[in-house]
């Protein structure tokens, strides 16, 4: 039966013969209080983002000048200002604490830190943004978004880098270990009572407020908590709520994948808060199964030592799903005249990015919010600016295999 199975699946993934719109994304909507009402844990949960939301909002505004300050440039690079794969004695360098002393700076008072800035530049001056692009359009009329985010890798890397200094300094570092605390406070404040996080916090509404494994955001939120455990610099009753939240996260891990037919699955890139039902996110990511995210979670799962026996499940029917799902003998090639999926016999493993959760099949969203069966009929600008190819089911099949030697 098992067999039958993979091989429907396979079958469902070969080129479609003709394209066409096969529906549309429908973006998630924010958190309110109408999905929240009777539930207390919730109601207390959005509170407190909302409090946090007008705190941020006051300090800012009690910082504005009456002059100009200088604005931030944005930058996709910014994450490499802060190098994680360092020698120990490095980040006890000036060169180190000097980006210390700047991701501090940019830190939020609810305790997080927005995405794309540089860190080695200038300290953040009173009344500046904490986050590139934005601006003033008139004087009680602020930009605000993104303020405290997990996207592009941002918190996360700006608190792994904060230990590293602090483990690495000759003498204590009272503002890193402070600001490290107040950044894992922040995480523990933004987390769902699911064991979710979503993308923003506090809240900032729509598709931002999803539970969200996009680009391994939440996956990167729990190594961080796994990492606490080794910090002996954090104190002892913080580490023990880092570990309690890691475990409700993966308890959301394992009620969050998709059953079909009464049979595991693999993972959306988001889902709503409450529900946990798949739900789309930009106008060109729609609620379906991912296999980049999928794999992302799968590796995580697969590094927890003696694993209970639903994770091994979730692991055992995720690697079935991209063993199904996998395709053979095509390449994703870019060119000057555009990407296209191309047939090269002996290629590696490749998979589409989404999977629809009712056909089965690969799918393709545009800017429009138009889902198409076939890559070539979406727009260029989208077809040649987005992965909708990935080899990361790879890695999961190869670790998988040694992860499957260590079991019992």
């Amino acid at each position: 039966m098992v067999k039958q199975v993979l091989m429907a699946a396979m079958a469902a993934l070969v080129l479609p013969a003709s394209a066409a719109v096969i529906g549309h994304v429908v973006p998630a909507a924010p958190l309110t209080e109408v999905q929240v009402a009777n539930r207390p844990e919730w109601q207390a949960y959005l509170a407190r983002s909302r409090a946090l939301m007008a705190a941020d909002k006051a300090a800012f505004k009690a910082e504005r000048p009456s002059g100009t300050v200088p604005a931030l440039v944005a930058s996709s690079s910014g994450i490499k200002t802060m190098p994680l794969n360092r020698s120990a004695d490095w980040y006890a360098s000036v060169e180190a604490r000097h980006v210390a002393d700047v991701i501090v700076s940019f830190q939020t008072p609810a305790g997080g830190w927005s995405k794309n800035t540089a860190r080695d530049g200038a300290l953040r001056q009173q009344g500046q943004f904490y986050v590139a692009g934005h601006a003033v359009a008139a004087p009680d009329d602020v930009s605000w978004g993104w303020v405290g985010t997990f996207d592009n890798d941002a918190t996360t890397t700006e608190l792994h880098f904060l230990a590293r200094v602090v483990q690495a300094a000759p003498e204590p570092a009272q503002a890193y270990r402070a600001s490290f605390e107040r950044g894992l406070q922040y995480i523990l404040d933004a987390q769902y009572p699911n064991g979710g996080w979503p993308q923003v916090y506090p809240l900032q509404g729509g598709y931002h407020d999803a539970i969200t494994y996009n680009d391994d955001a939440m996956v990167d939120i729990v190594k961080l908590l796994s990492a606490v455990a080794d910090f002996s610099f954090v104190p002892a009753e913080l580490r023990s709520r880092a570990a309690e939240a890691r475990q409700r996260a993966i308890g959301c891990i394992l009620a969050s994948q998709v059953r079909i037919d009464g049979r595991l699955t693999a993972w959306a890139q988001q889902y709503d808060p409450v529900s946990l039902r798949p739900v789309g996110a930009r106008n060109f990511e729609p609620d379906a199964l991912s296999s980049a995210e999928s794999s992302g979670l799968l590796m995580f799962l697969m590094q927890i030592e003696q694993p209970a026996p639903q994770v091994a499940a979730a692991i055992e029917a995720g690697v079935a799903w991209l063993r199904a799902t996998a395709l053979r003998d095509l390449v994703w090639q870019h060119s000057p005249q555009g990407s296209a999926l191309i047939r090269q016999p002996g290629a590696p493993l490749l998979w589409s990015r989404y999977t629809s959760l009712e056909s089965g099949k690969p799918v393709f969203g545009d800017r429009d919010r138009t889902l198409h069966d076939d890559v070539q009929e979406i727009s260029a600008e989208r077809r040649d600016g987005y992965a909708w190819y990935v080899t990361s089911g790879q890695k999961v099949l190869s670790a998988y295999n040694r992860w499957k030697q260590r079991q019992p």
